[in-house]
């Protein structure tokens, strides 16, 4: 199982920064620094990891534009706005069970369990 290639890319979209990459340049594409600025939290090296692998499983684009400085821009692929749909649902599920989750968590963690 650990092989499999379903799971592989599994576990990269389904990573905290990954979705997060993803979401911010559902409406376009983003500079690093635009990146950090929308995703905080996540430092400059947790960031420049995760685009590498988005870029890798070809979910982004990374364009280099030579200026002083190189500005560098990511911009999701067709295949990477294939996510977006996926993602959002995702999160409306999340904001619909809010509620329920944190009160599982609750009984979960209550002394008399």
């Amino acid at each position: 199982m650990a092989t499999c290639p379903t799971r592989q890319v599994l576990a990269t979209i389904v990573e905290k920064w990954a979705a997060l990459v993803v979401s911010a340049l559902a409406d376009g594409p983003r500079r690093h620094g635009e990146l950090l600025k929308t995703i905080r939290g996540a430092s400059q090296k947790m960031l420049t990891q995760t685009l590498r692998k988005l870029e890798r499983d070809g979910l982004l684009t990374r364009t280099v534009t030579p200026s002083v400085p190189v500005r560098v821009d990511y911009e999701l692929t067709p295949l990477g706005r294939t996510l977006v749909p996926v993602l959002m649902a995702l999160k409306t599920w999340s904001e619909t069970h809010i509620e329920e989750v944190m009160a599982a968590r609750d009984a979960f963690e209550a002394p008399d369990r």
